[in-house]
């Protein structure tokens, strides 16, 4: 199976009460910018930036204590697409990716198993001419524990999707990039998702420029290899995929409330993928929708019903995002989709049958649960990651600010490390 190494996660196992924390360092507070957390059998790694916005990666054993830090050559500005990604290889090797928005390739690589005070700079990794204009770094591994690395290669509205794979060294996993936007877009990703049928599915939307309101045309493909994709028929879809030939689960058109990134996929009781999205329903108001693929073909059923909200964005920069969508999931013989909207967590119910719409019921994140335990400035946010393994990270910063600086910057937060009991 193949699956994303630092998921971000909105809801938690397990209640606060059951868990204990530690601090890790001060971190920089002045905008959100995506941490890193990975967790092995034997140690924990964050990635993270520190007071002096510098990258930094932190160690321990998972039995211990004891911290080891990194400091590494580069430093974040104000721009919150400047997320980190790490991942552990098959022989113990950590690699980090960080800091690039249509950058050159920024990536670390320790030299022994385990250290990460032996974490060294790599010039590049493929082609370092062709690694010029990076951004949205993202590890994978596949069932066989091979790395994969894949970015988008190009700005917002002229991007492609590259994965390249380790094997010995980094080489291209695919002969073409996986989607091309022929320099008039670019495609926003969600996955690959590993998924009970065996399948990985991918879903995205298209986007025009910079500006975020010009999202358009949910997308979906799906592989067993990452290296042959078809749609959900099983036709085959040439590589690249380009926007004349994808298949299109929803042709939401421009600046009709759809954005990037809030296209997560789950599964229902009988394995098929459910992804969750919003946009505008027909009276203007934004609302969130599932799409499913059934023997007919997608079905697209509204998944809230809600008067008076609409999230009109538009733009360019890191938004503060006002709804926020986790992938579905099944309870019981219902399908929950967990939102938070205007910072208040939702669980939205669904027939997990038919999709019909059962209603809704407050929610709860691990920021929730920490609240009480970890004090938070006015004005700011708790940010939280967690690992399937119950380890989380939590730590306070200002929302993002369309990636432009503020006049004044606020104090540096305590980085903590949340443990289950």
């Amino acid at each position: 199976m193949l699956r994303l190494l630092a998921p971000l996660a909105l809801t938690c196992a397990a209640p606060a009460a059951a868990q204990r924390m530690e601090a890790i360092d001060r971190v920089w507070a002045g905008h959100e910018v995506p941490f890193a957390l990975v967790v092995t059998e034997s140690h924990i790694y964050v990635g993270y930036y520190d007071s002096a916005r510098q990258l930094s990666v932190a160690s321990r054993p998972r039995g211990s204590s004891w911290w080891i830090y990194a400091r590494l050559p580069s430093w974040v500005g104000w721009d919150s697409h400047n997320s980190i990604a790490m991942a552990v290889d098959a022989d113990g090797r950590l690699h980090v990716a960080a800091n690039m928005h249509n950058d050159p390739l920024v990536y670390f690589r320790t030299t022994n198993a385990g250290d990460v005070r032996t974490l060294a700079r790599v010039p590049a990794m493929v082609n370092a001419a062709a690694e010029r204009s990076m951004t949205y770094p993202v590890f994978l591994k596949d069932a066989a524990g091979r790395l994969i690395f894949k970015y988008r290669d190009g700005g917002s509205g002229r991007g492609r999707e590259i994965y390249n794979r380790l094997d010995g060294g980094w080489k291209r996993l695919l002969d073409a990039p996986l989607v091309d936007g022929e320099g008039k877009r670019s495609a926003y990703f969600v996955g690959p998702v590993a998924g009970p049928d065996g399948w990985f599915h991918l879903s995205w939307v298209w986007r025009d420029t910079p500006d975020a309101a010009t999202n358009h045309d949910l997308s979906y493909a799906r592989s067993r290899d990452l290296v042959r994709w078809e749609r959900s028929d099983g036709t085959l879809l040439p590589l690249p995929i380009r926007l004349g030939g994808a298949e299109v689960i929803d042709p939401v058109p421009v600046r009709r409330g759809m954005i990037n990134n809030n296209t997560p996929i789950g599964f229902d009781a009988a394995g098929r993928a459910v992804i969750a999205f919003h946009k505008f329903d027909a009276g203007g108001n934004t609302q969130v929708f599932v799409a499913r693929r059934e023997a007919k073909g997608w079905r697209v059923a509204q998944a809230s019903d809600w008067k008076g909200f609409r999230w009109d964005f538009g733009g360019m920069g890191s938004l503060d995002f006002r709804l926020r969508v986790t992938a579905p999931t099944m309870e019981g013989n219902k399908l929950r989709v967990p939102v938070v909207r205007d910072g208040k967590p939702i669980d939205l119910l669904l027939d997990g049958a038919t999709l019909a719409r059962v209603g809704e019921r407050p929610g709860v994140t691990l920021a929730d649960r920490l609240a009480a335990r970890i004090a938070v400035p006015k004005g700011m946010q708790l940010n939280t990651i967690e690992d399937r393994s119950g380890v989380a990270i939590a730590w306070a910063t200002l929302p993002p600010n369309r990636d432009l600086p503020r006049e004044e910057a606020p104090e540096p937060t305590v980085l903590r490390l949340v443990l289950p009991e």
